[in-house]
């Protein structure tokens, strides 16, 4: 007799289902091709969406860090096209990386 194998999901570290939302955190540019699909998405808040953003944004800004240093890395999203998104969204600017640091940061 076969016996049937369990689905394995993604978890973390606490055994917790990962959802597509936390996936698409960790690595927007894995699952948008731009930062205008993410504002199309039906089934993320607002909120949910700026977060995805912030975090494309820091991903872009860390990309133009590595270029700058001559560590050329794949950027196939501009940082003008992460922040007219958030724009588009009615998010407010991020002062806390608004200067300083070439990230952003302070």
């Amino acid at each position: 007799m076969k016996m049937k194998r369990a689905c394995s999901k993604k978890t973390d570290f606490r055994g917790y289902p990962v959802t597509y939302f936390e996936k698409a955190l960790l690595d927007p540019n894995s699952f948008f091709k731009t930062p205008g699909e993410i504002l199309k998405r039906n089934d993320f808040s607002r909120e949910q969406k700026m977060e995805i953003l912030r975090r494309w944004e820091y991903d872009v800004r860390e990309l133009q860090v590595a270029e700058e240093e001559s560590l050329p890395g794949p950027q196939l999203v501009t940082l003008d096209s992460v922040l007219n998104a958030l724009r588009a969204l009615g998010a407010p600017a991020n002062t806390d990386r608004s200067a300083s640091t070439k990230q952003g940061g302070r």
